[in-house]
């Protein structure tokens, strides 16, 4: 069934009386018209929606909003409102979420690149879990909390080998990613057991994102096997009791009618492993 404009436009979206799109009941003519453009108008309608829906599909989990999809401070204290957690990015990103009175505890800092100075802020404003993407990385975590005095509870990121049925430029759960450590090379077993013996980290799981603009759920299902799998390894070797798996990408967005529906399927997850 061909899509129309109506299956890609903002929930509220409508064309007004003198034939202009509106948005929210604002006039998009008028909004360009006094703010200039181009011009970024979030509805805020839609986005309830669509963190209802991804809550009602996924009971008992922690769906994330990933703030490098868009962030100011209305939007952190929306997600704060509708009981969704934030994944920051950057140190701006952080600071934004911050800012807003965002509870820290519900704050997932990611990125392959954090510097000292977001991985200290991260700890000392309690963020709740910070995404090790290497080892290199785990132990900067451990030195900069624990001279603290601190302990920071870490999700380690995995690549799960999984390609996932997308755009290559978007793909990042395949073996050779640069992003993650690899699970089949087994550095992501070395690092669970090298988290082990810091004084200044605690894993509280797994993560692994496979990519972008993902249709189906089958790549995810798979992911989460693999991080299953992982999990009871890791368990096995030391006797771990308790934690999350974590298995965050991107859907695609509402291009089609049958897309709106994905959300029932799978999401930005995380569950006891």
């Amino acid at each position: 069934m061909p899509h129309t404009l109506k299956d890609v436009l903002p929930a509220t979206a409508r064309l007004g009386a003198g034939g202009h799109l509106e948005i929210g009941g604002c006039d998009a003519v008028a909004l360009a018209g006094e703010f200039g453009t181009p011009l970024f108008v979030f509805c805020e309608e839609t986005f309830r929606r669509r963190a209802r829906a991804f809550r009602e599909a996924l009971p008992g989990a922690d769906v994330y909003y990933a703030g490098k999809a868009f962030l100011c401070l209305a939007i952190a204290r929306i997600c704060a409102e509708e009981g969704l957690g934030i994944d920051v990015a950057s140190g701006g990103e952080m600071h934004t979420a911050l800012a807003a009175g965002f509870p820290p505890d519900r704050l997932l800092l990611h990125g392959n690149n954090k510097s000292d100075a977001e991985i200290a802020r991260a700890v000392a404003s309690g963020v709740g879990r910070i995404v090790a993407d290497s080892i290199e990385e785990l132990d900067r975590i451990d030195q900069i909390a624990s001279g603290g005095g601190r302990r920071a509870r870490v999700l380690l990121r995995v690549t799960p080998g999984v390609e996932a049925h997308t755009h290559s430029y978007i793909q990042t759960g395949q073996e050779d990613s640069k992003f993650g450590m690899s699970v089949e090379g087994g550095v992501a077993l070395d690092a669970a057991e090298r988290a082990r013996d810091l004084p200044g980290v605690e894993v509280a799981g797994l993560h692994a994102h496979i990519g972008s603009n993902i249709t189906g759920s089958e790549a995810f299902l798979k992911t989460v096997e693999v991080l299953g799998d992982l999990a009871a390894e890791a368990r096995r070797r030391s006797r771990a009791t308790s934690g999350k798996r974590s298995s965050a990408s991107g859907a695609r967005a509402g291009l089609r009618p049958r897309a709106s529906r994905w959300s029932r399927g799978a999401g930005s997850s995380a569950t006891p492993w």
